[in-house]
């Protein structure tokens, strides 16, 4: 039943760490961090992300246009370029590492050891990705109720708003999260026995090695 639960683990914390990765990956692009919706024209709507800033006309459709400078940006964009970035490459290490520890990959099945301490590097690396995806999206996500709420604006001022980007953010990095969890509880549970065939090697190696007399009084019983 450990054996069950173990595998079980396996596939849902690399199924969640790959659906986390790939999620982080898109809301590292998309234009809609922060939603603005203009009262005078309501035709018109802005959205901006970390690489550029959009307008949606009915008319026209969507413009975009990419940032100029990455020292302008205010500073919560540019250390979320930089966290994001972080958290597609430790993503994309740890799904790398932990496929070489799962149970399902026969490759190195002997070194068990080492299958086990490869899958808790790659849950602790993912782990870390979706760690560092929840920080940017939750520090865009704090400026922009701060300044939602800030009374020294004029009320006639247009507000930014939270963008989709920052829903997909929040599920990508618990998912990463989740998923290195899992992946670290599996590698620490009972391990998987050997496959038969391999079982019956051990078996006729260990034959070989008894001494001829042990051997025949072995086949005698």
């Amino acid at each position: 039943m450990a054996l069950v639960f173990r595998t079980a683990a396996q596939v849902a914390g690399s199924s969640l760490s790959l659906l986390g990765w790939v999620l982080t990956c898109l809301t590292n692009y998309l234009p809609h961090w922060k939603n603005l919706n203009l009262d005078l024209n309501i035709m018109e709507n802005w959205t901006i992300g970390l690489w550029q800033a959009c307008v949606i006309q009915d008319e026209v459709g969507t413009q975009c246009k990419d940032f100029d400078s990455f020292l302008a940006l205010p500073a919560e964009l540019r250390i979320s370029r930089v966290l994001m970035f972080l958290s597609n490459g430790l993503g994309f290490l740890g799904l790398l590492v932990s496929g070489f520890g799962l149970d399902c990959l026969r490759i190195g099945e002997r070194q068990q050891e080492l299958k086990k301490w490869l899958l808790i590097l790659g849950g602790i690396l993912l782990w870390t990705a979706g760690l560092a995806a929840l920080v940017p999206v939750s520090w865009v996500a704090h400026v922009t109720v701060q300044e939602f709420w800030d009374e020294t604006i004029l009320e006639t001022v247009p507000r930014w708003e939270f963008g989709e980007a920052l829903f997909l953010g929040w599920f990508a990095g618990f998912s990463l999260l989740v998923g290195g969890c899992l992946l670290i509880w599996a590698a620490c549970s009972a391990h998987a026995p050997l496959a038969s065939g391999h079982s019956s090697a051990a078996e006729a190696q260990g034959l070989r090695q008894y001494p001829v007399e042990m051997r025949d009084m072995h086949l005698q019983i």
